[in-house]
């Protein structure tokens, strides 16, 4: 996803886009690449906790889908 298409998304979804669009791009490129992941799934997973395969277990996020999320906030935040 491009960062155009995440502000788009995020306005017309929520209003508005609180976040840096270019820095979700990158977050989301880097943390795709890691987890061998789609990219516009893992936004669905980020910005709206929509489940993949093996990060929920009964409603809560597993040990690997916290982990997902730990990476892309790093690469997000610039950790």
């Amino acid at each position: 996803m491009k960062a155009k298409e995440i502000k788009d998304y995020l306005v017309s979804n929520y209003g508005e886009c609180r976040h840096d669009a270019k820095k979700v791009e990158k977050a989301l490129i880097n943390t795709s690449k890691a987890f061998e992941l789609d990219k516009k799934d893992l936004f669905h997973f980020i910005f709206e906790c929509e489940p993949l395969t093996g990060t929920h277990s009964y409603g809560f996020h597993t040990a690997y889908g916290r982990e997902i999320h730990r990476v892309f906030e790093g690469e997000y935040y610039g950790a």
